[in-house]
């Protein structure tokens, strides 16, 4: 049994469809550190945490989030 390209890449469509669902519904954090150092001296220590999840998914588990309203630049 062959498969051609095009169905390859609707199987991996609609796999990248259900990991992407399953990471909302379910919710995913992602952290990681930058240090920016010269001659073993650190200058500059970056820690970086984001949660990415549904609205639902952060409402069920008691997450408080902003109000919609007004404009993400303040």
């Amino acid at each position: 049994m062959t498969s051609t390209g095009g169905e390859i890449a609707r199987q991996r469509e609609v796999a990248l469809v259900d990991l992407l669902d399953r990471l909302l519904a379910g919710g995913v954090v992602i952290g990681g550190d930058i240090t920016l150092s010269i001659a073993d001296v650190d200058l500059v220590y970056l820690g970086l945490r984001a949660l990415i999840t549904s609205v639902a998914t952060a409402e069920e588990h008691g997450l408080s989030l902003p109000d919609g309203g007004g404009s993400p630049f303040r």
